[in-house]
Order: C-alpha cells, then sequence, then structure tokens
C-alpha cells in the first residue's frame, strides 16, 4: 500500500498504467483456468512493479511514458495538463492543414525548414567570417602583430605597407580556396533546394507542386517510385495492399539491398484510400539526433488510443522510394534537422603526429626568435652607452635602456622571417598532391567494384609511414565476406556436401584464371549496384548532392537492366550442390515401399526427418530477406498456388509425421500415398532413389557409395518443385504425381528421361532475386533452396514458402525478433501452416544458442537422443571451426497458446514504450528464447580475399604488428590466421580462457614467465643459428589468443599492465568472441600506454568505434555498407591495398614531408641569421644589407615553389622496390627523419652556411667603399643559389619539373632585382636601390665571390651524405639491387612483347630503350 502510494504521487502515470493491467489481468483470469491465468497475472505485476521501481530510480527529468496499444490511455485533456517536466526530451508534431491550427502555430515555430544550407559564408559575411577564422591560426596573428608594431614609429623597420604583404598573400589564397569551395556548396545547395516534390494543401484539397525548400513540419507529402524523399517523414499510406515500401540507402549508409518499411497500424483510412481531412492524430516523439537505426515515439488518435512508432515506420530524407508506386506521408524531421543532415559531418580532421612536431619546433624557433632580439637589444643599448663623439647623426636623448627596449621590437620586425608563416599552406598544398596520387594510383583500383581509394582525412597522409600495430577485423576485411553453404549438421549426423567442395574449387580456378585482365581507371564517381529496381516505374529521380558528390541518377538507372543482381547473390553463393546422403533420406519419403523405422541401418526415422524438415524451413523462413523477380518487380507475395493435396488431408498427416521429439519414440505408420507425395513433384521424368542398406551416416564417410554426379543430384531435387507450364491456381492430379518409380528389388538407382526433365524444368527457382541484410542470410536462403524449400515471397504478417512434394503454403508470420550484438541471434514467431502450432525458430552463434537449449527431460531414451544430438552437433561445431567456417546453430521452440498470450502483452508493452524501449525489447525477446531444441548447425564458407597472406608477411616484415580482433570462435580464428600466415606450424600458441578475474591474472603472470623464458631460450647461440636468416618474428615466436570473457577481465585496470606485457611480447594476438567496445578498449590501450602509432581497419558497423579510436582508421567498403567508411579516414575496397598504401605511399608521404618541413625551418634560419651577423656592423640598431622587397620576397616567392615540388614529387626508393623490401618501411622508423636531433642538425647547418655567406663576401670586399646595398647584392645571390643546391642535393628524385622550378625561381629572383634597380628610384627609402645590381653583375667579383660562397657552404653536407653512404650502404645497394632487377625484368617482359606483337604494320618497342621505334625493315602504315 505505501509503494502504490508513493507511486500514485509522484508518477501518476504509471500508477494508472499499474492498475490498467491488473484490471486487465482480472478480466483474464475470468477468461481461462483460475490458476494459470492467476500466476499470468501475478507474474505480470510483479514485472512492472519492477518497471516502476526502475524508472523511479532514474531522474525524474526522464521519467516520461506512453500507456501500450490496446490498454486505456489518458484523456487528451489529461495529458495536455501534466506537467511539462520532458518538454526538452520530445517533439509534438500536428498536421498543418488539420484541426490542431492553434497547438500547430504554437510548436511548429521552433521546428527547422526543409531549406538546407551547407555553405559557411555569404556575400556580406564572407570577409569578416573568413578573416575571423583565419585568424584562429597562431601563425597569422603573429604576422598580424607584427604588422601593427611596424606603424609604430619608434620601432619601425622599414616601410609600413611592406610588412602587410606576407600576410595579405596567405589571407588571400587561403580566402580564394574557401570561397571556391564555399561556391560549389551553394550550387550543390541550390540544386537540392529546388527539388520539386508533392505536398497536400488544405486550400485546394489536392496536392500541389513545392520546392523542397518551403515543405514544412507536419506536411503530408506524396512520392512515386525512384523519388527522393525530402525530409524524415512517417509513413501514413502506401499503394502496396500490405501496408509496406521499399527504399534503398545507399545515399546514406552505401547499402544497396532494399528496406521494408510500414504503414503505422491502426490508422483511421488504413487499407483503403487515404484521406488526409481525417486526420486528427498528433504524434509525440523524440527530438532529432543522427542515430540512423532508431526511432521512438507514439500516435495518439482523437479517442485517446495510442499507438507505438518505430524505425521501420520512418523514412529518412535522401533515401529512395523503390518498387512502391506511390506513399504518402506526414514530415516530422525537416532540413538540418533530419538524420541525414545531422550525419553530414563533412570531412574529418585529425591532428598528426608530424604536424605536433611541428608546433614544437615553431616554439622553438620563437625562443630562438627572442634570443636574437634580446642580443641585438642588450647589444644596441651598450653600443649606446659607449658611444662617444659619434660622427653621424644619433638620438642622444633616449636612454641605453629605452633605445634597447625600442630595438628589441624592431628586431622581431626584421627577423619575422624565422617564423614561417608560409610553411602551414605549403604543407595544405602539398598534403593535397600527395592526395592526388594516392587517388590516381592505379594499383588501390578495384576495377570490378569501380571504386578507388578515398582520402577522407587530408592531414593525416604521413601517419601512414608510422605506422606500428594494426588491427584488424576478420570478416569481410581479411575474408571476401561472401559466404558460401559448405556444410551442416542436423540430428547430429554431418553432412559433408563433398560434391560442393569440389564445386568451390572449380569455382575457384575460374575467378583466378579471370583475374589476369588490364586495368583501366574509370570516373571517379564509384558505380554502386541499384539492385531490384522496379521496372514499371518510369519516373526518373534526382540525383543527391546533399552527402555524396555529384552523380548522374540517370546513368546508373540506365544500366539497371543489365547491372540488376541482388545483394550478396553471386552465382558461387546459389549454385548449392545438395549432399547425396541428405537426398538419399529425403528419398525415404518418396518411398511407399520402404516405411520408416528406428534409425537402425541406415534407415532414417520420423524423427530424424522432423528435424531435417524444420531446419531446412528454418533456413527459409528465419531471416529478413526480400524476395523478388524480374516478372514482379514488385515485392509481393505471390498467390500460393493450389496444394498437391488439401489442406486438411496435408496437416493430418503432417501430425501423424510430426511430433514432440520427447515423446514415445514409436514410429508412425505414414502412408505410401503420403510419402510419394511429400517431397515428389512433376510429371515429367521418372526417376528412382535407393539406398544402399548398409550406408552409414558418418560424417567422414558420407555419400561413399553414392556416385550420382552432383548435376544428376540437384536434378532429382529439382523435380520436386517443377510444374510445367500451369498456372497459379492448377492443380495437378493423383495421377501425374506418382509418376516417381522406385526400384523394389536392390535400391538400384535408375535416372530416366532426365534430358527430357530438363527441358520441360521452369527457372522460376533460378528466377527469384533475395535482397538480403546480410550474406550468411543470403547463403542459408540458397542453401535451402537448393533442398527445394524455398522463400517465394514476403509480406509484413505472412511468408510464401515452397515445401517439396506440397507446393506453396503461407506461413502466417507474428512477429520477428531481429539480430542484435548483445543477443548475437534472431528469431522469428510463426503459425505452422500444416499443424497450426505457435513455433519459435531462432538462429544465431553457437556460443549462445548452445546455451539457450533445453535440458533433457522425459523419458530416458528421449534424454539419450538429446545428448546424442547436443554431443555430436558440438563435435562438429568445433570441425567445423577449426576448418574456417563461419557457424550458426539452427533451433526452434513449439509455444502453447497461453504461454504466446502472456509473452504477447509483456512484448506490446515494450513495443509500445519510448523510455527504454530497447532494453525491454530485449527483455522480452529473452523470455521468448529459452528451453530451445537445438535441430543442427550450418558451416559457411567465408574465402580469404585474394593476397592476404602475402600482405600481412609483408607488415610484419615491415616491422608492423597485426593483431586479429573478431567476434567468430576461437577455432575459426585461429584456422584463419593460419591461412593468412598470420600464424606458423612453427609458432607456439598461448591460449587465454578463464572464468574468473583472479584466474586471469594468474594465468597472465604464468604466460608472461613462459614467454620470458621462451624469449632467453631462443636467444642462446645455437638457437639463433638453427633459425633461418628470413624469418621475421619476433624473438619469442609466441602467439596470445584470447577470447571475449577473458578479455574483458584483462583490460580492467589492475590487469591491462599485464596484459600489455604479455602481448608486446607476443608476434600477435588474436581476440576471439570480442565486441565492438572491447575492439576500441584494446586499441585505445596500445595508443595510449605504448604511445604507438596505431591503424585500424574493418569493414562493418560493429568496427566502427575501434577505427574511430585508432590513430589511422580504414574502413573497407565490402558487404556490409559504408558505415565503417563513413567513420574512417581513408577507405580501400580490398585488404590487399594495405601494402601498397602503407609501404609505399605511407613511406613516402612521410619522408617527402618531413623534409620539406626541416628543409623550410633550414632557409628561414639560414637568410635570417644573415640580417642577424649584420647587426654586429650596425651597431644592433635594426639596419638591413638589402632592400625591405626582397627581404620579403626571398621566402614568400623566390624559395617557396621548390619545396613544394620536392614534397609531392620526391621518391627517395622506387615503388617496386618498397614493395619488394617491407624492410624499408622499417628502416625508416627506426631512424626516423624528423625528430629533435634531425633538426638542431639541419639548425647548425643552417648557421654554418649562414656564416660562410656573409663573411665570405665580407672578407672580399673588405677595405672597398661598397655601400650597404652593394655589399648584400653577392649575400643575397649567394644564399639563394646555397638555398637551391641544397634543395638539389636533399632531393632523391631530379625531373625536369624540378629543374624547371628551380631555374624558375632563381630566374624569377635575378629578374626582380634587376627590373628593380633599373627602374625603381623611391621604392625603397630612406636606400636608394637604382643602379646597384646591374653594376654588381656586371663585375666578375660578383661571380666569384657567389661561387666561392657556394661550394665552402655546401661541402661539409656534400662530404657528410657521402660519408654516410660510405659507412651505411646497405640501403644504397639494396635500392641500386632492385633497381637493377626491375629493369632487367621491364626489358624481358618488353621482349617478349615484342615477339607476341612482331607484326608488319606494328611498331616494334625496343627493349634497351623503353621508346618506341621503328624498325628499319618496317613499314608503318
Amino acid at each position: 500500500m505505501v509503494t502504490c502510494c508513493y507511486i500514485s504521487a509522484q508518477h501518476p502515470d504509471l500508477f494508472t498504467l499499474t492498475l490498467n493491467i491488473a484490471t486487465k489481468d482480472d478480466y483474464d483470469v475470468n477468461s481461462h483456468s483460475s490458476a494459470t491465468a492467476s500466476a499470468a497475472s501475478m507474474e505480470r505485476l510483479h514485472w512492472v512493479q519492477h518497471r516502476c521501481r526502475q524508472l523511479l530510480a532514474r531522474d525524474s527529468e526522464r521519467g516520461w511514458y506512453s500507456t501500450p496499444n490496446g490498454l486505456p490511455a489518458k484523456s487528451s485533456q489529461d495529458a495536455h495538463s501534466s506537467p511539462q517536466r520532458v518538454s526538452g526530451k520530445r517533439r509534438r508534431v500536428f498536421a498543418r492543414n488539420g484541426p490542431h491550427q492553434q497547438e500547430y502555430e504554437a510548436v511548429s515555430k521552433g521546428y527547422k525548414g526543409n531549406a538546407i544550407r551547407t555553405t559557411k559564408y555569404s556575400l556580406l559575411t564572407f570577409i569578416p567570417m573568413n578573416l575571423f577564422q583565419q585568424f584562429h591560426r597562431a601563425a597569422n596573428l603573429y604576422f598580424l602583430f607584427l604588422a601593427l608594431l611596424n606603424w609604430v614609429p619608434v620601432v619601425e623597420a622599414f616601410q609600413k605597407e611592406i610588412t602587410m604583404i606576407p600576410l595579405l598573400v596567405v589571407l588571400t589564397v587561403i580566402a580564394i580556396k574557401d570561397a571556391l569551395e564555399d561556391y560549389r556548396r551553394y550550387l550543390s545547395d541550390k540544386k537540392v533546394n529546388n527539388n520539386v516534390v508533392q505536398v497536400f494543401c488544405g486550400k485546394q484539397k489536392a496536392y500541389i507542386d513545392k520546392c523542397w525548400k518551403d515543405v514544412r513540419v507536419g506536411d503530408f507529402i506524396r512520392l512515386s517510385c525512384n523519388e527522393i524523399i525530402p525530409a524524415d517523414m512517417l509513413l501514413l499510406y502506401s499503394s502496396d495492399p500490405r501496408g509496406v515500401c521499399y527504399i534503398e540507402t545507399a545515399n546514406l549508409d552505401g547499402e544497396t539491398n532494399l528496406k521494408q518499411r510500414q504503414v503505422v497500424l491502426d490508422l483511421p483510412f488504413q487499407g483503403g484510400e487515404i484521406t488526409l481531412e481525417d486526420f486528427h492524430s498528433r504524434i509525440e516523439c523524440e527530438n532529432p539526433n543522427n542515430d540512423l537505426s532508431r526511432f521512438r515515439g507514439y500516435m495518439e488518435h482523437p479517442n485517446g488510443v495510442r499507438v507505438g512508432l518505430h524505425n521501420s515506420n520512418l523514412l529518412l530524407r535522401s533515401c529512395t522510394i523503390r518498387n512502391t508506386e506511390t506513399v504518402v506521408g506526414i514530415v516530422v524531421y525537416a532540413g538540418h534537422e533530419t538524420k541525414a543532415m545531422m550525419n553530414n559531418s563533412g570531412p574529418r580532421y585529425k591532428r598528426s603526429q608530424l604536424e605536433k612536431r611541428l608546433n614544437t619546433d615553431v616554439l622553438w624557433c620563437v625562443l630562438l626568435l627572442i634570443i636574437m632580439c634580446l642580443t641585438g637589444a642588450v647589444g644596441h643599448g651598450l653600443w649606446v652607452k659607449n658611444l662617444k663623439n659619434p660622427i653621424f647623426e644619433t638620438d642622444t636623448e633616449t636612454s641605453p635602456a629605452l633605445a634597447g627596449f625600442y630595438v628589441f621590437w624592431t628586431m622581431i620586425i626584421v627577423l619575422q622571417v624565422l617564423i614561417p608563416i608560409s610553411l602551414y599552406v605549403s604543407i595544405e598544398i602539398v598534403k593535397l598532391g600527395q592526395i592526388y596520387f594516392i587517388h590516381n594510383d592505379l594499383a588501390l583500383y578495384n576495377e570490378q567494384l569501380d571504386s578507388r581509394i578515398q582520402c577522407r582525412a587530408l592531414n593525416i597522409t604521413e601517419d601512414l609511414g608510422q605506422i606500428q600495430y594494426l588491427f584488424s577485423d576478420k570478416t569481410g576485411t581479411l575474408t571476401e565476406n561472401k559466404m558460401v553453404f559448405r556444410r551442416c549438421s542436423i540430428y547430429g549426423v554431418e553432412y559433408p556436401h563433398k560434391e560442393n567442395a569440389q564445386r568451390l574449387e572449380v569455382y575457384e580456378a575460374e575467378e583466378n584464371e579471370a583475374a589476369g585482365r588490364s586495368v583501366t581507371l574509370k570516373s571517379g564517381c564509384s558505380r554502386k549496384s541499384l539492385s531490384c529496381r522496379s521496372l514499371s516505374c518510369n519516373r526518373s529521380s534526382v540525383s543527391l548532392h546533399t552527402l555524396t558528390a555529384e552523380s548522374e541518377e540517370e546513368d546508373r538507372l540506365s544500366n539497371h537492366i543489365q547491372s540488376r543482381t541482388s545483394a550478396f547473390c553471386s552465382r558461387v553463393a546459389r549454385e548449392v550442390v545438395p549432399d547425396p546422403e541428405l537426398v538419399r533420406k529425403l528419398s525415404w519419403l518418396c518411398s511407399p515401399a520402404q516405411p520408416l523405422s528406428d534409425g537402425s541401418s541406415g534407415t532414417p526415422c520420423s524423427l530424424e526427418l522432423t528435424y531435417i524438415t524444420d531446419f531446412f524451413l528454418a533456413l527459409a523462413i528465419c531471416n529478413s530477406v526480400v524476395v523478388s523477380s524480374p516478372s514482379q518487380p514488385r515485392h509481393v507475395v505471390p498467390e500460393a498456388r493450389t496444394p498437391l493435396k488439401s489442406l486438411e488431408e496435408i496437416k493430418l498427416m503432417f501430425q501423424r509425421f510430426s511430433f514432440s521429439p520427447f515423446s514415445a519414440l514409436s514410429t508412425p505408420q505414414i502412408r505410401g500415398s503420403f510419402t510419394s507425395r511429400l517431397f515428389s513433384r512433376g510429371k515429367t521424368g521418372s526417376f528412382t532413389f535407393s539406398t544402399p542398406p548398409n550406408s552409414t551416416t558418418d560424417g567422414s564417410e558420407t555419400g561413399q557409395e553414392n556416385n550420382l554426379e552432383s548435376s544428376n543430384l540437384r536434378r532429382k531435387l529439382d523435380l520436386s518443385s517443377r510444374e510445367d507450364g500451369g498456372g497459379a491456381g492448377q492443380t495437378e492430379t493423383e495421377d501425374g504425381i506418382d509418376d516417381a518409380r522406385i526400384d523394389p528389388d536392390g535400391f538400384g538407382q535408375k535416372v530416366e528421361d532426365l534430358s527430357k526433365e530438363d527441358d520441360c524444368e521452369s527457372d522460376t527457382d533460378d528466377e527469384l532475386l533475395y535482397e538480403a541484410e546480410s550474406p550468411d542470410e543470403a547463403a542459408l536462403v540458397h542453401a535451402a533452396q537448393a533442398y527445394r524449400c524455398t522463400l517465394r515471397g514476403r509480406s509484413p504478417e505472412s511468408l510464401l514458402v515452397d515445401l517439396p512434394g506440397i507446393g506453396s503454403l503461407a506461413v502466417q508470420l507474428l512477429h520477428i525478433l531481429p539480430f542484435d550484438s548483445n543477443r548475437k541471434r534472431m528469431s522469428v514467431v510463426v503459425r505452422h501452416p500444416l499443424s497450426g502450432q505457435l513455433v519459435v525458430y531462432t538462429k544465431g552463434a553457437d556460443s549462445v544458442i548452445m546455451d539457450l537449449t533445453e535440458t533433457s527431460k522425459g523419458a530416458e531414451q528421449a534424454q539419450e537422443i538429446y545428448s546424442h544430438v547436443r554431443e555430436q552437433t558440438q563435435k562438429h561445431l568445433d570441425s567445423y571451426a577449426r576448418e574456417g567456417l563461419r557457424t550458426l546453430c539452427i533451433a526452434k521452440k513449439v509455444l502453447e497458446e497461453e504461454e504466446y498470450e502472456v509473452w504477447l502483452k509483456r512484448h506490446l508493452l515494450a513495443e509500445s514504450s519510448i523510455e527504454n524501449r530497447e532494453e525491454l525489447l530485449m527483455d522480452s525477446a529473452e523470455r521468448l528464447e529459452t528451453n530451445l531444441t537445438l535441430l543442427g548447425t550450418t558451416g559457411i564458407l567465408d574465402r580469404l580475399q585474394e593476397e592476404v597472406p602475402e600482405t600481412i608477411e609483408a607488415l610484419q616484415r615491415a616491422g608492423i604488428k597485426v593483431w586479429v580482433l573478431t567476434g567468430d570462435k576461437k577455432e575459426t580464428a585461429i584456422n584463419i590466421a593460419y591461412a593468412c600466415k598470420l600464424l606458423r606450424p612453427d609458432d607456439e600458441l598461448l591460449t587465454v580462457s578463464c572464468g574468473s578475474k583472479d584466474a586471469c591474472a594468474v594465468l597472465l603472470q604464468e604466460l608472461k614467465l613462459e614467454v620470458q623464458h621462451g624469449g632467453d631460450r631462443l636467444m642462446e647461440p645455437s638457437a639463433v643459428e638453427s633459425r633461418s636468416e628470413s624469418s621475421l618474428s619476433s624473438p619469442a615466436d609466441f602467439i596470445l589468443v584470447i577470447d571475449g570473457c577473458t578479455l574483458e577481465w584483462a583490460l580492467q585496470e589492475e590487469l591491462k599492465s599485464d596484459f600489455l606485457e604479455l602481448s608486446c611480447r607476443c608476434k600477435a594476438v588474436i581476440c576471439c568472441r570480442s565486441t565492438p567496445l572491447q575492439k576500441s578498449q584494446v586499441v585505445r590501450l596500445v595508443r595510449d600506454q605504448l604511445g604507438a602509432m596505431t591503424l585500424a581497419v574493418g569493414d562493418g558497423a560493429n568496427d566502427v568505434s575501434m577505427i574511430q579510436v585508432a590513430d589511422v582508421g580504414i574502413g573497407i567498403s565490402g558487404q556490409e555498407g559504408m558505415q565503417a567508411v563513413m567513420s574512417s579516414d581513408f577507405a580501400i575496397s580490398r585488404f590487399k591495398h594495405l601494402s601498397k598504401l602503407l609501404l609505399v605511399h605511407g613511406r613516402w608521404c612521410y619522408s617527402r614531408l618531413a623534409n620539406m618541413i626541416l628543409y623550410f625551418f633550414y632557409k628561414n634560419v639560414m637568410y635570417v641569421n644573415l640580417l642577424f651577423w649584420y647587426q654586429f656592423f650596425c651597431g644592433f640598431s635594426g639596419g638591413l644589407m638589402s632592400n625591405s622587397w626582397v627581404l620579403i620576397l626571398f621566402n614568400l616567392l623566390f624559395t617557396s615553389v621548390p619545396p613544394i615540388i620536392y614534397g609531392v614529387l620526391d621518391r627517395d626508393i622506387p615503388a617496386d622496390t618498397l614493395m619488394e623490401l617491407p624492410e624499408l618501411y622499417r628502416a625508416a622508423q627506426t631512424s626516423k627523419i624528423y625528430v629533435p636531433s634531425m633538426f638542431w642538425i639541419n639548425i647548425l647547418d643552417a648557421f654554418y652556411q649562414s656564416l660562410v655567406c656573409f663573411f665570405v663576401p665580407y672578407f672580399a670586399l673588405a677595405g672597398s667603399d661598397v655601400g650597404d646595398l652593394s655589399f648584400g647584392s653577392p649575400i643575397n645571390a649567394s644564399a639563394l643559389l646555397i638555398i637551391l643546391l641544397h634543395q638539389v642535393i636533399e632531393s632523391h628524385t631530379l625531373t625536369w619539373i624540378h629543374v624547371l622550378v628551380l631555374a624558375f625561381s632563381a630566374a624569377s629572383y635575378f629578374g626582380f632585382v634587376l627590373l628593380f634597380s633599373l627602374f625603381c628610384v623611391t621604392c625603397s627609402p630612406p636606400t636608394n636601390p637604382l643602379g646597384v645590381e646591374t653594376l654588381q653583375m656586371s663585375q666578375p667579383l660578383f661571380y666569384i665571390i657567389c661561387t666561392l660562397t657556394t661550394v665552402m657552404a655546401l661541402l661539409p653536407r656534400l662530404l657528410v651524405r657521402a660519408l654516410h653512404d660510405t659507412l651505411n650502404p646497405a640501403t644504397a645497394l639494396r635500392t641500386a639491387q632492385m633497381d637493377k632487377v626491375d629493369s632487367e625484368r621491364y626489358c624481358k617482359r618488353m621482349r617478349r612483347w615484342n615477339q607476341n606483337h612482331s607484326r608488319v604494320n606494328r611498331l616494334p618497342v625496343s627493349a634497351d630503350n623503353p621508346g618506341l621505334e621503328p624498325s628499319t625493315d618496317t613499314v608503318v602504315s
């Protein structure tokens, strides 16, 4: 009583709900038996009290709740008068033209319109906003400060306008780039906003055309086939009589398989033509968010009844209507509040390690600048203090301290070039150039998918060259994720499908044969498969530019007929060859002369046949596959053909055939007339099934006596569902059914008129197209189809299934409990079409299903049978895992009507909830999926991608540790690791599997000691000598394998250091049964604790968290949509592309950028030091020996382009050499280019060269009467030559582009100073540069000084480079050797090409010269 009072006081909604449920349960008590109903009522009441306690424990701000459908709800008045505790947590939507106009006006003010704007600026705001964003950079603020400082008269260094030039140039270049990008976004927005859609007008009572930008929340939208959805809207009407519509979400997540959406339930006009004037309902849903897979809310009708709204009722913006002629919906989210726009985050931004190091070195340059300026300030103060009787005019009134203070700021202005403002712009340009070459690399292009690599993060290309740990998913990353049914186990009996294995080998050989075709790079837009489009919809769709690049939808539609294939529906997946042993057992049902027995002597018992039938029925219906065919592009459920016998007769016979597995094991006497009809169909083609009486069911010897060709096996089963030209309602006579003739004498196999049968066969099965959400589902449906248990159609309420010998039956579909990563299983609740029983069919991971199967009950014989089935199935599961097959368990459960009613009430309550809906649904599913009956298991083959073993071997040779993080079984993961050469036969496996935290801690300590002792043992001289030189394993050669449960303990704070230490000492780590969260935790642990550069690669949504945590995330655009790609930094189509991306492009990008940054620091410090040395000879007054224009443009223009070209095109080692010698990648890591030591070495070299460049001209011109500008002329010219030739020395590649750019830089400098000296009189006051440069360049001494200075400055660097190559010749020699090998290989290839193409009208290719040279005796036409 106290509890009820508290609930009523604090949460009146919950108290009302409790009373309503109790009242309803009282009614149930009167309807059913007293004991059963009372127990159910008490259980439900306890459950509601438990939920009340949970909600009361939560924050009161989140305590809003909706009553379930079917339960009395509060009146509308009460709903509106309740406290608005959660007004910020939900959204109310009313029809724009409905009766609730006042409410609509009140709530719609805060909702955004449907116009989108992805631009950053407008014409008025461009300049202020762009400047505001650019001045977020510290370098720009620094140079703005210097420009303003130069306007102070007492510290002015040179003309005020000149100091503005560097800043203005940088700001202008970036502003132009931003303006062009923003203009492109503007054009795209304009095109999208002006798309036309039909919107209902309340005044005209009709639909009118409106632009997308004019759509508002509450509008009714009508769409046709192939139209793009303009806003997020609830589906109210569909032209499909079942109230469904199909959408394609390729613009959102890249998935081309169709998704089914359902009209909101219990609408007044449901099932008929929609009349929007009668829509008076109110919608309440959650606020806008970016979760594409979740939508929660309810629709309240005028009578107060509330209907739950789910994600299946929501049509998302940018999706496309498919296979549905007309749909109508009401807009709930518009514009930037739609889920599509909230997920449009743009390019990813990450700071690379090189950029972090760069910022540190910039701070060192700032410190160096301050030291120089302080030196100048102190020197000037001392000079002024010690100045006696000056011969020139000076300011004697200013104290030496104040004069020194002024000079400090003057020196800041003069030496400003020391801070490289142009370096940041140059880095951006270089990275764009690097990305261009990566994007257009032919080796990273997939011709089959017409896809290139995508560079989504534009600023971490150099991190690809520093990877130390690689974390990879297995399925879809290392493997194809193209699932092929390989084998199965039913009733504890294994069926190896040997002919199916031989077919896969043939298919693989054919695929390898066809792989050697030439590849040409196609257009930049990736062509997506738009399968299962309606052929009857002629309305062309508009292109969408909201989330994707511009693409021509009409071009894609024009190729539809040629490229129409269903998702995960390859030829190898469809063509499953049945197992002969399974065919033999099915043949007993077609043999009236042979009664079923208890299973002895190889004869199957009825219980085993029950398992087999349920097994294949579960494969056919326990999925979310959408069915279509070219003749029926709309995914309707075709009219069920009349069964071979009446349904009453079939039900009667099925009840005799099917019984509980724990009932008495007496064999039911099934009449021969039934067995001959159950799996036998077709009038043409007489055939017989026979079975050797002594055949066994052992999986290793199955079918040895049965040597039929696989094609004959397929023909036998095809006969069970063939019809010769009949319509949907055609029936066959009994005489036509019983054409199968059985040989009663010797079970001999006779196949007659098979060719005739082939001619009469219908192609209906082959024309079915299955749109599956995962490749596993498609593989299982195709396997069931191979045994003639064919899924023909689907609707929200029913499934159409062909059963062998029975025909098409409609299976009532009551509920689908979809797969999720927590439950790791999927279930369907159906009413069996023959027995009428309520049956739950479940498929899922073996680790889950085996725990959910019921314990043995009933008779002792039944217990033995069930224990035997579980034991044998577990053995087969382990065997499949060792072979690397993916395993799924199939189970069923028969529900009692009362049990189902109780569960249904609880499930409806969960479905209509808004808060905690996911938790309630999971709890409901777990209550149903208990005490399952294990039917069998499947083994699905997921082949390795091509060149995966070679890629992993190359990465390990490169010093990259490869970890595999997968959710598969331990045995499967180990088998795949062996197949891809991550594991070798001589490696030692360390398996960590514990049930408690303490056991995990002890085991980790023991394994650490074992690895340490093993490493010491392997480091002994004898062991070292015995090891191959080519072995690149770690000293221990240990492989750590850890399961998900143990990993949970190992990642806790107390044990993670031990786990990490053990992992680092192993060559590789395999984490099996790991969850997405555990994957990200492992990556974060290595990244943070070791400070290592990490890379994560995956292809599915379960890899997103791992990809985002890693320093570099790579998504593979495979079979599971584009979630991983959309979250990644780089996207590739095959795992093998990693080797070229990392070993070649990664190393090049890091080497180029690191050298370019060091070069920038070098040239700036070198030139600034020239100005600094001059201060010692001008009283530290901030004077210059060159005009201010040359000072500003020297680093901004004359020497800025060569390092950019160097950063884009330089190649220290050819690509082929890097691929052949992955060790070079590791060598680049160990001897890092951009480290503090290299930075200071370049700074010291810059100091030395500046000393030479300044004092050689100083001593050469000592005693002469040259002026300041004449003295500075050879210094500037020498500095330019030294900096440019320094670039040539550091370059590993010298092409005509490099030569052209170097010549242009030199020519631009000399041209500028000559023109400046010829025409400028007052350009650089107070100095006069007129005639200075022309006079200096006319004297031989100028060239002698420049030559001597350049040689002396660069000679030490040349000597050090030569000495380094002499002492460390390994890399250079190996590179030269590989170049020679590549050259010889190229010559051989050219000779072979000449021999194959030596025709009269061909141009031969010279083997010595790859250019085309006409032969002397060849006539060229």
